[in-house]
């Protein structure tokens, strides 16, 4: 599976370890791993659906030839993990290559019943699982699926977007596969890497996304001490100025306050402005990631 677009590879490139940090990440993995396993072996195995990715191209390959599920996912996740060695660190490999190889031992060990027969549901919850496999494994600082890799090594050496990168290989996979086999099994398993892709990007960033708040107010001083003094927020303060109604009537010059949360602290940072000022003008959009500066940062990096 291949649906996570990262901007950069922040949350795989390593910090300061500590032991407590050591251990989450290893429980990250291994749950990324037990959500695969379960996502390949009661869903998508025994029905024959694809998803993208490495994993996609596996199963492609399965379907054609005699080789194993479990040998082809080391096979073709090996160059990747080389390639993350040289391009992300040697720690990131590691994990990669732990989380790998513990996925292909699952898969050629456990046996999981049919969950169930309706091809919807099959590729709604099978990428569902797939995608949480997916996306607890990078919180843990590895991938199962070398896709990611090299979709940054692409751009680095070319014009594409590491989005692109992945969209495009995705493509050609799924066109393949509707000539290969047929039309409805290529849209089912177009449905089961959208339910992948929406899974991991939310594990990944969804619940603590990036939120940049905008505030203009009379009253910015207070509220840029409410902020930063009280909620221990960071604030970026810029001088401007309005207009309002139809001749542009230019206001007084005022501060305009710029600060970044997680999406989870947007409620309360909107609750703290409005305490201060009722008639302050607040806008606020998501963004990729940030580096640098005094903002929250998410778990795991």
């Amino acid at each position: 599976m291949s649906g996570f677009k990262p901007q950069n590879c922040s949350l795989l490139m390593p910090g300061k370890k500590t032991l407590s940090s050591l251990f989450r990440e290893s429980v990250l993995l291994a749950a990324g791993v037990l959500a695969a396993t379960i996502g390949l072996k009661g869903f998508l195995l025994p029905n024959a659906y694809l998803d993208g990715g490495v994993t996609g191209v596996s199963l492609v390959i399965e379907r054609l030839s005699d080789w194993n599920i479990s040998v082809l996912l080391f096979v073709l996740n090996l160059p990747f993990i080389i390639i993350g060695a040289k391009q992300i660190s040697k720690e990131f490999a590691i994990k990669a290559a732990l989380a790998i190889t513990a996925l292909v031992v699952a898969i050629h060990t456990v046996e999981l019943p049919n969950v169930t027969d309706d091809k919807l549901l099959i590729a709604v919850f099978g990428g569902f699982f797939l995608g949480a496999g997916i996306g607890l494994s990078i919180r843990g600082g590895g991938v199962i699926d070398g896709t990611e890799v090299m979709a940054v090594a692409i751009s680095r050496k070319t014009m594409l977007s590491v989005g692109d990168v992945i969209t495009l290989f995705n493509l050609i996979l799924f066109s393949t596969s509707a000539f290969l086999f047929n039309l409805e099994a290529a849209m089912y398993s177009m449905l089961t890497y959208l339910a992948a892709s929406k899974t991991a990007d939310f594990l990944i960033a969804g619940i603590e996304e990036y939120v940049s708040v905008t505030i203009v107010s009379r009253k910015a001083e207070e509220i840029k001490s409410v902020l930063v003094d009280d909620m221990g927020r960071a604030v970026t303060v810029y001088k401007g100025g309005g207009g309002s109604g139809k001749r542009g009537q230019v206001n007084a010059d005022g501060l305009i306050l710029v600060s970044v949360v997680t999406r989870l602290e947007v409620q309360r940072v909107i609750n703290a402005v409005y305490e201060v000022d009722e008639l302050a003008f607040v806008t606020q959009h998501t963004i990729n990631d940030t580096k640098g500066g005094m903002i929250k940062q998410r778990p795991l990096h």
